[in-house]
């Protein structure tokens, strides 16, 4: 793959369940930056498939490792997806059989390679996944992406997440591979704001088409809802995403 070689191959490459028709994305603040990931993909859907029903919630923790996170209580009746708001502010409220069909689980870029932490991300990442699925969900790993400074951080961490999704028969969400990518292809392109270590819009958006062509075995090339960037960076972003994807799961 285009800027970062990993040693470890999944073996899981798509849904068990397929399609969902709801998300929970538990994770920290590189999920909520620029309104939310999962904003961006509600957006997909919709340009795709303006009739398709989907329902999606975030709950983040700023600076967060999946050891902050109460994962249980994000289940409980008649709390999280108990109402939700249409297109003029009305409340509606969702009589619902099941809370969400996925949740997606991210940790801090640092905790699954910190020489303290990496212990806690194994631990972690097993009880949630395991609390994820008795609620029915089907839990997935968000491979996050090294900090602008620190490309070396790459390989580790999808290493890492690529382990954890093996052991635990998880999907993972290679969008730390698509950065690396994408700053390969065209370094000018800015996927970072001045922290370096949160997304810019295009980071964004290359995350959620990431996560897009994952969740729905769908190319994102095409999809006409651009966020606000020109055409040519958001075809670049969602061309980089589906070449991501396919260069990952084509060793599974």
């Amino acid at each position: 793959m285009s800027g970062t070689t990993i040693a470890v191959t999944p073996t899981i490459r798509k849904l068990a369940s397929g399609a969902p028709s709801s998300t929970i994305f538990i994770g920290n603040s590189f999920f909520y930056y620029n309104n939310g990931i999962h904003s961006l993909i509600t957006k997909f859907l919709g340009a795709v498939d303006p009739s398709f029903q989907y329902r999606s919630a975030m709950a983040t923790i700023s600076g967060s490792g999946l050891d902050w996170h109460d994962v249980e209580s994000y289940f409980r009746p008649n709390a999280v997806g108990r109402y939700s708001f249409d297109a003029d502010n009305n409340v509606v409220f969702n009589n619902l059989t099941k809370l969400f069909d996925v949740a997606i689980i991210m940790d801090s870029s640092q905790g699954p390679v910190h020489p303290v932490l990496a212990p806690v991300f194994d631990e972690y990442i097993g009880r949630n996944a395991a609390t994820i699925r008795k609620h029915g969900a089907e839990p997935v790993f968000f491979m996050s992406w090294a900090y602008a400074d620190k490309p070396e951080m790459t390989a580790p961490l999808a290493e890492r997440y690529t382990e954890a999704g093996n052991r635990l028969n998880a999907l993972v969400i290679p969008a730390g591979l698509a950065f690396a990518r994408s700053i390969a292809a065209r370094p000018a392109l800015n996927l970072y704001v001045d922290d370096k270590r949160h997304p810019s819009l295009p980071g964004t958006y290359l995350a959620a088409c990431t996560t897009y062509a994952c969740l729905f075995g769908k190319s994102p090339v095409g999809i006409n809802w651009l966020a606000g960037l020109d055409s040519d960076t958001a075809h670049f972003l969602q061309t980089i995403a589906i070449e991501t994807v396919q260069g990952y799961f084509s060793k599974a």
